[in-house]
Formats: C-alpha cells, structure tokens, sequence
C-alpha cells in the first residue's frame, strides 16, 4: 500500500505528503529527518491509502497544485477536529 498523509503542527500549519510505509515516515518527521518538517511538534491528522504508488503521489500532487482542492481537504480536517460532519 501507498499512503498520501497530511500533518499538522502546534501552529496549524499543514504538510502533504505520500509514501509506501507510512510508521517510517512518521517516525522520520519526528526525529527531524525532514528539513521542511524539522524543528516543529507534527500530528498525523489525516491519510488516504492506494494501491499503487502513481495515485498516492498523484493526489499529493493534486493538492499542492490545486487551490480548490487543498482548501476543499483543509477545511474537512478541521471540522473533522471539531467533531463536526
């Protein structure tokens, strides 16, 4: 499986990203492996799994590229934070 996972900091700053084991990756972000993450407290807050690596990379891709879409997802994290459908 492939997963594009998003993160989000103390500060509600989100990150996006895809990988193929997602409890590595984590653990990479937590250590500080990842310059872009580095230096800030992160919470998985959210994951989607594929089959293949092409679609988990493509919707990474789909989200950074496309206004509508990353608003569409950020605002679905937030209300699923509140406890709201």
């Amino acid at each position: 499986m492939y997963y594009f996972y998003v993160l989000e900091s103390e500060d509600e700053e989100l990150y996006y990203g895809y990988t193929k084991d997602l409890r590595r990756r984590l653990s990479q972000h937590e250590r500080g492996d990842n310059k872009t993450t580095k230096g800030k407290s992160w919470e998985l807050v959210y994951y989607e799994a594929y089959k293949s690596e092409y679609d988990a990379k493509r919707r990474e891709e789909q989200i950074k590229l496309h206004g509508q879409a990353k608003r569409h997802l950020r605002d679905r994290i937030r209300k699923s934070r509140r406890g709201q459908s």
